[in-house]
């Protein structure tokens, strides 16, 4: 029998991950030691007080139902939450929970784009920023991230016609993989802007609780107005260490929020009711673990690219997210996925190729802070033994 696969899985290729974690196995199966900064899966266990939540939730054999939809206590914790860290006020509809804001970003399109429509999406950019509009059936322009511009998107240059036929944009600040904030006068001018174009602004917002050096991490719902042209995705991921458990949420706009309700009502049978005692336990708890993980972050990040800038490779301080980013060395021209390989091979140390992030990205590394700082150290001074950095 030949089985005819649709036409969109042409566009999925093996995975980058899969390829670095097949030559870990092989390092690792030569007795060898392997630094993996590759994957961006928090190392810190969830703050015990969010354990604890799920574990009692887990005990009671109604909780083993379908949920059906949101705890009304987890509605008041997000609201609680976005009003204490953000400064937001949201109502109930104005809030849903999601598998986690990369389910979220990948099936939001359906319910914002007919075939053909047009969806702006960074480069460089998450893969999940592409992949889901491509989904829907969106046609792809990207907006160029570049260091001259200080990463941002020049609104100001946009293609006009191209804005009159977008319906979405998405943005995230602080950006994986290129670890830029993005100030607060940046979203007091994409505000006006979307409106002016009639473009909805979806934002991701991972990684505002991990940012660096005293810079703010807001969400995008703080700025007057937004309410009307955006909506935010929100995780528990980082912040909390809630990877597994698969808790986000949408927040925003309330027609977006109730269309996009209506799509999922459709797919899914609501999140597992442990899981959202341990998220109320995660937004309405103590905060001082959030704050302590982001040290040690900062901690990691400063062992990293300042450890590798005294050996001679130029890769600025990570201004946020879990991650850094830096161009490869000259020597190697634009060739990310070979250098990757030879560092590996010759070092033991997993970072990721630019080039997996969109065309902007080639020529550069994304390294994953996923090790205690002196691992990481370890893992510097493993580069310099191998010769690849001309100090």
């Amino acid at each position: 029998m030949d089985i005819i696969f649709a036409d969109r899985m042409k566009d999925f290729e093996e995975g980058i991950f899969q390829v670095l974690n097949e030559k870990k196995k092989e390092l690792e199966g030569q007795g060898r030691e392997v630094y993996n900064l590759s994957v961006g899966t928090p190392d810190f266990p969830p703050a015990q007080h969010i354990m604890d939540a799920v574990a009692e939730a887990a005990k009671k054999p109604e909780n083993y139902k379908y949920a059906l939809a949101d705890l009304p206590q987890l509605t008041k914790a997000v609201a609680h939450r976005f009003r204490e860290r953000y400064g937001v006020e949201l109502e109930t509809d104005e809030i849903m929970s999601v598998y986690g804001s990369q389910e979220g970003i990948t099936h939001i399109g359906l319910t914002l784009c007919n075939e053909g429509d047009i969806a702006l999406v960074p480069d460089p950019g998450y893969p999940i920023f592409s992949i889901g509009p491509t989904l829907a059936g969106a046609r792809l322009v990207t907006y160029e991230l570049r260091p001259e511009r200080q990463y941002l998107p020049d609104l100001d240059g946009m293609d006009s016609r191209v804005c009159q036929e977008a319906r979405f944009m998405v943005v995230s600040y602080p950006l994986n993989p290129i670890c830029k904030a993005a100030p607060r006068s940046f979203y007091e001018k994409l505000i006006p802007w979307a409106k002016e174009h009639n473009i909805i602004i979806i934002h991701d917002n991972a990684y505002s609780d991990i940012i660096y050096d005293g810079r703010e991490g807001i969400s995008i719902l703080s700025i007057p107005g937004a309410k009307e042209v955006c909506v935010e995705f929100y995780s528990l991921s980082k912040s909390f260490n809630y990877t597994g458990a698969r808790m986000g949420f949408l927040v925003g706009n309330k027609e977006i929020v109730a269309t996009f309700k209506k799509l999922r009502s459709q797919i899914d049978y609501g999140i597992f009711l442990p899981v959202q005692y341990g998220a109320i336990a995660a937004l309405t708890g103590p905060d001082d673990f959030v704050r302590e993980q982001r040290a040690k972050y900062q901690e990691r990040r400063d062992a990293l690219c300042k450890g590798l800038r005294r050996i001679g490779w130029e890769v600025p301080d990570s201004e946020g997210t879990m991650f850094a980013w830096g161009k490869i060395p000259e020597k190697y021209g634009e060739d990310d996925v070979a250098f990757v390989m030879e560092l590996m091979e010759k070092s033991g140390v997993l970072c990721t190729p630019g080039s997996s992030f969109g065309s902007l990205g080639k020529g550069h590394v994304r390294f994953a802070l996923t090790l205690p700082a002196e691992k990481i150290r370890e893992a510097v001074e493993a580069v310099r033994k191998s010769g690849m950095i001309e100090g």
